[in-house]
């Protein structure tokens, strides 16, 4: 089989390698879609969570290709998308390798199937739709009048569809990026801002500009000072849900501000159990799924696809396909 391997920092080659053999519990995917994530060129680049070699590869779709011993051989041929953590705790496309790789190995258990005519390219999204869909129920939507979203990326615009979809109302999205805001409107958000149009101070002008709070504050770019910001627009008992990617950054604030005005502060992490309803959401939603996809590149075509990603600030999502 053939796979994109991170062989050393910011090295990517197109390898040959043995095709994987599963083992009891385990079926091998035929990859037919993945998206390129940000992670995905953290791990390029190196970091402490995975060595060298490596097949990056967590937002994927695939169609079962074998079983292992005493597996359910009704199920080859069966379009899917699979909960990434495994057994032994780690992740495909991270610990294990994923769908940068022709074929890869996951377990049976994982499995989550589609409709034979679901967009194959569109199932790369359930991934980050369920990482959205778990954050939502972590934030008990309970007053639906009012929601900022801070980030415009895949997450940010993801939560705005789903908060659309669960009833919320003046729903405010800020982010940096005039084609993302645009298609933040489209679905779902009533009001959009660019911080950089904020003046000299950005992000943390935020409050100046809106002069308003809100009940409910999702904070998805993953900047510190978006952190912050969270905090000023949060109303008396409001609720802040964290949902970005802050590697080792910290972020001072007044302890008294949280206390005195009663706001609860409420981290989600990754997709756990949130998977089901991924998939059910994505078959209904599925055409605004497709519209956060920017591109579409065969595997072969890897490196002009994953500098677009690095470069390019208006792609929201790239696809790399096996299947083309």
């Amino acid at each position: 089989m053939k796979a994109i391997v991170v062989t050393a920092p910011n090295i990517l080659e197109f390898k040959d390698l043995p095709l994987p053999v599963p083992k009891r519990g385990q079926v091998r995917i035929r990859t037919t879609a993945c998206g390129i994530c940000a992670t995905d060129l953290e791990m390029i680049g190196g970091w402490e969570r995975t060595s060298f070699p490596g097949i990056p590869g967590h937002e994927w779709s695939g169609i079962v290709d074998a079983v292992g011993d005493s597996g359910d051989k009704t199920i080859i041929g069966r379009h899917c998308v699979a909960e990434n953590v495994l057994q032994d705790g780690g992740e495909v496309g991270f610990e294990h390798p994923g769908g940068y790789a022709e074929y890869f190995l996951t377990e049976t258990d994982k499995l989550h199937f589609l409709p034979d005519d679901f967009p194959m390219v569109v199932a790369a999204l359930i991934e980050p739709l369920a990482v959205a869909t778990r954050a939502l129920r972590r934030l008990r939507l309970a007053d639906k009048s009012s929601v900022l979203v801070i980030g415009d990326g895949p997450i940010g615009l993801l939560m705005t569809m789903l908060l659309k979809r669960a009833g919320a109302g003046n729903i405010t999205l800020i982010g940096g990026r005039e084609t993302r805001l645009a298609l933040a409107k489209e679905l779902g958000a009533e009001r959009t801002l660019n911080y950089h149009h904020f003046g000299e101070h950005g992000m943390e002008s935020a409050h100046a500009v809106l002069k308003c709070s809100f009940p409910n504050v999702i904070e998805a770019s993953g900047a510190t000072a978006a952190i912050k910001t969270a905090l000023k627009l949060a109303a008396q008992q409001g609720k802040i849900l964290v949902v970005g990617d802050y590697k080792k950054a910290r972020s001072g604030f007044l302890w008294n501000h949280l206390l005195i005005n009663e706001l609860e502060l409420i981290g989600s992490n990754a997709s756990a159990q949130a998977w089901p309803e991924a998939v059910q959401t994505a078959i209904i939603i599925q055409k605004d799924l497709a519209k956060l996809i920017s591109g579409e590149w065969a595997v072969v075509k890897f490196s002009d696809a994953v500098s677009t990603v690095k470069h390019n600030r208006e792609i929201i999502k790239a696809i790399l396909r096996w299947d083309i």
